[in-house]
């Protein structure tokens, strides 16, 4: 077992935003790829993506999705976002492109999932649902029909990547939300989401994918207790071989250095007692809202050679 985090780093050039890959064997000890350099570079839309997305399909193949936004491209001299106009004026579509082996690559799809009722697509996954042999894609949106003031999570659903379902409302709350991940463990399945008040990630539970989902109040309190929870976003989780369970949140926008994904670990998957652990993982440099998911070591020995460091 190994396993591979695909991610963006943060810059303030539009290099930081494009598709890197780092891996480990471990699921705690990261190394970069290629030298640190980026594996794909965007070329259609605003030419960046962030928030990227990796899912191994049933027949073995791969999806990568982004967002298709280059924020270094919208700051002015001072550094700052308009982001008003990044949530209801653009990132319309969700870059994506498919790989046998995540050495060659399809070409890049500029992807409309979504209509022009939609102010944008941020932070795309895709989850396996095995009930309905069906992936749901489901990403953060403002919508015209609120004027894009209310940020929610919308979805599509698709079994080959080629044609996908009219969008819906998957999850909403009276506070915005963004950055949702999904994950199956056992019977129950488990919804992690960063809600704009109170500013933090929150964790709910349902046994069904759609819901209802119920709020972890335990995970809450935690969350309440550590160093700026409100500067916590894009959750993402996987089991480590010992079997215990690892959250990441990206920590960002402020203290700069320390920006990136900060590692919480629980003592086994679908135990929700995350505890922060920075202690036991090492990171080559800053990792930035991504995926990590497990691989074999043959494809870990593939992508350790072919995007060897010098």
């Amino acid at each position: 077992m190994a396993y591979l985090f695909v991610h963006f780093r943060e810059m303030i050039t539009p290099e930081g935003e494009r598709v890197y890959f780092a891996i480990s064997k471990d699921g705690y000890r990261f190394e970069k790829l290629n030298n640190g350099k980026a594996i794909l570079t965007p070329s259609f839309g605003e030419k960046g993506c962030r928030d990227i997305e990796i899912i191994r399909l049933r027949d073995k193949s791969f999806v990568i999705l982004a967002t298709d936004l280059c924020i270094a491209n919208r700051w002015d001299e001072n550094y700052n976002v308009d982001w008003k106009d990044c949530n209801h004026n653009g990132s319309k579509c969700l870059h994506m492109w498919k790989s046998e082996d995540l050495i060659h690559f399809s070409d890049e799809i500029l992807l409309p999932i979504a209509n022009q009722d939609f102010g944008c697509l941020w932070a795309p996954e895709v989850f396996y649902d095995d009930i309905r042999d069906e992936y749901l894609i489901h990403w953060s949106s403002t919508v015209k029909s609120d004027n894009f003031t209310h940020m929610s999570i919308y979805a599509s659903v698709t079994k080959d990547f080629k044609t996908f379902s009219e969008p819906f409302l998957f999850f909403t709350k009276e506070n915005e939300i963004l950055d949702s991940h999904i994950c199956k463990i056992g019977d129950t399945y488990h919804l992690f989401y960063k809600n704009s008040n109170p500013g933090m990630n929150l964790h709910a539970v349902s046994s069904d994918l759609y819901g209802p989902y119920v709020n972890d109040d335990k995970f809450q309190e935690y969350i309440e207790s550590i160093y700026w929870p409100g500067s916590y976003e894009a959750p993402t989780t996987y089991i480590l071989p010992d079997g215990r369970w690892c959250l990441m949140l990206d920590f960002f926008g402020c203290e700069k250095d320390k920006m990136g994904y900060v590692p919480f670990i629980s003592p086994e998957a679908g135990n929700s007692d995350f505890r922060m652990d920075k202690e036991s993982f090492i990171f080559p440099y800053g990792f930035k809202h991504g995926h990590c998911i497990e691989i074999s070591d043959e494809e870990y020995e593939r992508l350790k050679n072919f995007y060897r460091n010098d």
